[in-house]
């Protein structure tokens, strides 16, 4: 969430004498209610007419709160013409979780329709609506069948539809505000894509079916057939092409969540998203920066490793990439939930799968996510019940630490630029990736501003990596912002301008893109010359006054944060880790936290799966030390502020 809020006026004004600044982003005073979203701890079931009873006991004996079920009225041709058991059942499923006091959500696909045994049926919606159907500009249809993906099988018809096209629309969206109807809590839409994901669709960058190209010729007065270069980003025509699909699809998702809220205004909409940051999302069309804006929280299917990317395959470097990534979805969310659906482990036998699963669990407590682990590349089940019960009893023992509002504490801030992203992702992602390993190497305060939270960002320190694209509406937020005495550091591109030229320093050599280059080499890699001068020139003057720092190996990242008013912090440990050989991390003994002297003298400590210990700090000159215990896995912390 943009800025900071700090709500007890007494405390607000002790937290900022301290750290030497106060920012709000709401009403003093007024603690935010944060709805059910943010603290589901997540299973997975499948749902028929007669199993709600044993879902959700299995739901409650295993600590779950969230509970997904599977019964996809519109992704099955069948249902999406008579849902009336389906519907059904999700109503008394409903019912059953809300008796327990659990909260639901269902289903239901995005693009795709599967109609079952379509080889030997006269109709499918293939066969009855191809017109319907997502095509290649060559106008080949996007239809699969069994082998095309695991979840296909033989003699199903698996189709892409096209969300332009109108008949279909208007019933799917019946069909949200008859699901909506039953009471259930959410809506889960899966992977609402353009169809460039399966073999032979890479590069298409569909849909040209006549809905799609009708659509954006009204739009834009371009032919999409025979007025675009495809996959050549500097063409101006194939740029509208890429923003109009990404339009398309994020207000598709719009239209399910004001479809659903009509009919019940307190129903979550929450789509499923595997690409994140990287290009996928250009190509695919979902692009997470965008849809957070119009949905109520986002499932992110955001993957790291080799073969199946399972957490148990995943490099050190991964695991660091993974905190860039869910550190840029939590700043996309601006206070909405982040909900993280992975994969710990598939049979690697070097691995135990319990502790694979508990590091993936870490990885995603300390960005502030919420965890969802599944078996195999299944949503249900688990590989290992016991592990996860254990893993949700530790999360609500403590999710108010955890899920609350994380203001920041004193950030260096690094922009994501979308436009970059878009259009240049091959120099802006390795620069943005690579500033901000670099500030978690340093064991510096991160925080990921974009163009909607730039006016609000209120750090000391704003990074520009690579940037190639700022619009007027950007210059001008940033004019104001240096206009309030903050400073901005540019790497690589330079596309500020007429902004002020005093307060910009530059570093033409991007410090971040070479850290990564040097990361991916060796994952303990030092500092370059020039990643030493870029980390001096982020540190002001009166900082040492202020500094809230963590001395830590170069492995263990760690957040700080205000929470309830105190200053916390998050630590997660990857020193150790190897794909397929370890999933235990080394334990680190050295771990100091550092912050003002009057900030509190106690330091609650809780490490991950253990009970809470109180640790005494010593007091140097204008600071207080705390010497942490041996630090396994990962940990949460956080002091009482001083009375």
């Amino acid at each position: 969430m943009p800025g900071f809020i700090l709500r007890n006026i007494a405390r607000v004004a002790l937290v900022c004498l301290l750290l030497g600044q106060c920012f709000t982003a709401g009403v003093l005073g007024q603690e935010p209610q944060l709805d059910w979203t943010h603290f589901v701890r997540i299973g997975a079931y499948g749902l028929s007419p007669h199993n709600s009873a044993a879902i959700v006991q299995n739901a409650q004996a295993s600590g779950v709160f969230g509970i997904e079920v599977d019964n996809d009225i519109p992704g099955r041709y069948e249902s999406f013409l008579d849902p009336t058991e389906k519907l059904a059942a999700i109503h008394e499923l409903a019912d059953a979780a809300h008796r327990s006091g659990n909260k639901a959500f269902v289903y239901i696909a995005g693009t795709e329709c599967i109609t079952a045994h379509a080889a030997q049926s006269p109709h499918s919606l293939a066969k009855d609506h191809p017109d319907w159907l997502q095509r290649k500009i060559s106008g080949e249809s996007a239809i699969f069948g069994g082998g095309d993906a695991f979840w296909i099988r033989e003699g199903d018809e698996d189709v892409w539809v096209s969300p332009l096209a109108p008949e279909w629309r208007k019933v799917y969206m019946q069909r949200v505000r008859q699901i909506a109807a039953t009471g259930i809590d959410g809506i889960y839409v899966d992977i609402p894509y353009w169809m460039t994901h399966f073999t032979g669709w890479e590069d298409t960058w569909a849909s040209f079916d006549d809905y799609t190209v009708a659509a954006f010729r009204s739009e834009t007065g371009l032919d999409a057939k025979h007025d675009l270069k495809l996959g050549d980003f500097s063409d101006a025509n194939f740029r509208r092409w890429v923003e109009f699909r990404i339009r398309t699809l994020t207000n598709f998702m719009r239209e399910i969540r004001d479809n659903a809220r009509s009919v019940r205004p307190d129903v979550k909409v929450i789509p499923e998203i595997y690409p994140g940051i990287e290009e996928e999302a250009v190509r695919v069309g979902a692009d997470v920066y965008q849809m957070y804006a119009v949905v109520d929280a986002v499932a992110h299917e955001y993957e790291f490793g080799e073969g199946e990317h399972m957490a148990s395959s995943r490099t050190q470097l991964d695991w660091l990439l993974y905190q860039a990534g869910m550190l840029s979805f939590r700043a996309f969310a601006e206070g909405k939930a982040t909900w993280i659906l992975n994969y710990s482990w598939d049979g690697d036998t070097g691995v135990d799968p319990r502790e694979a699963m508990k590091n993936l669990a870490i990885s995603q407590i300390a960005a502030g996510a919420n965890f969802w682990d599944a078996k195999g590349h299944n949503m249900a089940n688990s590989n290992d019940l016991a592990t996860r019960t254990e893993i949700f009893a530790w999360i609500k023992r403590y999710q108010d630490h955890i899920y609350e509002v994380r203001d920041p504490v004193n950030p260096v801030g690094v922009y994501f630029s979308p436009a970059s992203r878009d259009f240049a992702v091959q120099d802006f992602l390795p620069s943005y990736r690579g500033i901000v390993l670099l500030l978690l190497r340093s064991h510096r305060e991160v925080q990921i501003v974009t163009p909607r939270t730039l006016g609000n960002f209120r750090g000391k320190v704003l990074v520009f990596p690579n940037v190639n694209s700022l619009d007027d509406a950007e210059k001008g937020a940033l004019s104001q912002y240096q206009a309030t005495g903050g400073r901005i550091v540019v790497t690589g591109t330079d596309s500020l301008g007429t902004i002020a030229q005093g307060q910009v320093a530059r570093f033409p050599r991007c410090p971040g893109k070479e850290f990564l280059s040097d990361l991916q080499k060796d994952v303990h890699a030092g500092f370059s010359e020039n990643a030493h001068a870029f980390v001096e020139t982020l540190s002001g003057p009166d900082s040492a006054a202020t500094d809230v720092t963590v001395d830590a190996p170069s492995l263990v990242v760690a957040y700080p944060a205000v929470v309830h008013h105190k200053i916390h912090f998050y630590l997660a440990n990857f020193e150790g880790l190897a794909p397929r050989v370890s999933a235990t991390p080394t334990p680190q003994l050295n771990v100091r936290i550092s912050v003002p002297a009057d900030a509190g003298d106690t330091l609650h400590f809780v490490p991950f799966l253990g009970s809470e210990s109180l640790i005494a700090g010593n007091r140097q000159g204008k600071s207080r030390i705390f010497q942490l215990p041996k630090l396994e896995r990962g940990a949460i912390a956080w002091l009482d502020v001083a009375k």
